[in-house]
């Protein structure tokens, strides 16, 4: 694979360059860009770069307003309705945010309901923005069907990530963000460009055979979900939850709403937020602690977001991959 090296800079004005180009404003530009950035930063490729030709493709039909603005409504002291106006899920959780921050730190529970929002980037910005705010966050979102129940061959769930982020004042937060697929939609596709090739258990041909070529998955086939049952289980959950209990769609309605221009889908997200502070007897951080510890000695265990972290420190240039580059400067 024939790569270019851009620094973490370049990486944001390309792909702020790219958004103004089509149809962003300089405030949705700005914060999609940081989050492209922030991605082949701390190593998350199939969440950088490598969506911007997806995003433009929403933004040039219209199916995303990259002008538009979240309405925000409290409900109650503890419920925050947010309706995303088809702007992108950055600009919505940019705003939004900051009131469930304060919500879930006033009341010691708060949740999040988001609608009509697009949504293709990674899950952890945002429980890790609630995380490094003194709070445990999870969050979840569907999809257009991509992944088989367990027990059949066609697909019915999104990817249906979920990601859960943990407070340590002083400390990065524990976080992780993971499709309850057997693998992202995003990795299989990067795994097709570069030749690789995926896990037994990854996905199914469109004749229902198992495979280890992800050109087989994405094209007419589909992804399993991880765990079989359990996994199955959980994506039920997710559609469950950032669909009916938002008030949005289920993954088989967004994809017969969806114009299939390439872009995200219009969906909705479900956050909650806990303050430890309020539900805790005041020791949950040591207590935390000393279970973490106990957790990293009994071997080669790394805490869930560390991987990423440590990529973070590194400030240098990013390898990134040529053809991808070269398409992307061509949408400007």
């Amino acid at each position: 694979m024939s790569t270019v090296s851009l620094s973490l800079e370049e990486i944001y004005n390309l792909a702020k360059k790219t958004l103004l180009s089509n149809s962003c404003d300089d405030e949705t530009a700005s914060i999609l860009a940081d989050l492209i950035r922030n991605a082949e930063r701390d190593g998350s490729l199939s969440h950088g770069l490598f969506r911007l030709p997806s995003y433009v493709s929403g933004l040039k039909s219209g199916k995303i307003n990259g002008k538009g603005k979240p309405e925000i409504k409290k409900i109650s002291k503890s419920v925050i309705k947010v309706l995303g106006n088809n702007c992108l899920a950055p600009v919505v959780l940019n705003k939004s945010l900051p009131e469930l921050t304060k919500a879930a730190k006033e009341n010691g529970v708060a949740v999040l309901a988001i609608t009509n929002s697009h949504h293709m980037a990674a899950m952890w910005p945002e429980t890790e923005k609630l995380a490094e705010e003194g709070l445990v966050a999870f969050a979840c979102t569907s999809y257009k069907p991509a992944v088989a129940p367990a027990g059949a061959i066609k697909a019915l769930f999104g990817t249906n990530p979920i990601s859960f982020a943990w407070p340590r004042p002083g400390k990065t937060p524990v976080v992780y963000d993971m499709a309850t697929a057997s693998m992202a939609m995003g990795e299989v596709q990067v795994a097709k460009r570069e030749g690789h090739q995926v896990p037994i258990g990854t996905g199914l041909t469109k004749e229902g055979k198992e495979t280890t070529d992800p050109g087989e998955i994405t094209d007419g086939g589909v992804l399993l979900p991880f765990g079989g049952y359990k996994g199955s289980a959980i994506a039920m959950m997710v559609e469950l939850m950032a669909g009916a209990l938002v008030g949005d769609n289920f993954s088989y309605e967004t994809a017969a709403k969806d114009n299939n221009d390439g872009g995200p889908p219009s969906g909705g997200e479900f956050i909650l937020a806990i303050s430890p502070e309020k539900t805790s007897d005041g020791n949950w951080e040591k207590n935390a602690d000393e279970f973490f510890k106990k957790m990293k000695s009994m071997g080669n265990v790394r805490l869930p977001g560390e991987r990423r972290h440590k990529n973070r420190l590194n400030k240098g240039p990013r390898n990134i991959n040529k053809e991808l580059v070269n398409k992307i400067k061509s949408l400007s």
